[in-house]
């Protein structure tokens, strides 16, 4: 019984790290996240899964809904609004670099 209860520790450690995982890197995907922000958050979903005992999951949800939802309240306004600019005007540079290259055929 106890190999049981230890595989089942087993799986239920590794799906929490799964969802730190994608959490984390959902949360660094959101405008103006930075490194603080993330060190931030998965210190905040540590503490709580600690001091209660729970999932990641069952206390916070989809990873990347939660990461969404802990940028809108982490990240500030104006930087957030100043990284979609930024990310916008580099997807556009991308796209017509990328016409270039398929006109010229290189």
């Amino acid at each position: 019984m106890a190999k049981k209860d230890q595989r089942t520790d087993a799986a239920r450690e590794k799906d929490r790290e799964k969802w730190m995982a994608r959490f984390q890197v959902r949360l660094a995907l959101q405008p103006g996240v930075d490194r603080a922000v993330v060190l931030q958050a998965v210190e905040d979903v540590t503490a709580h899964c600690a001091d209660t005992g729970e999932h990641p999951r069952t206390a916070f949800g989809d990873p990347d809904a939660y990461a969404v939802q802990t940028a809108a309240r982490l990240v500030p306004a104006d930087r957030a609004a100043r990284a979609r600019q930024r990310n916008a005007v580099v997807d556009t540079i991308d796209s017509v670099l990328k016409k270039a290259r398929d006109v010229s055929g290189l």
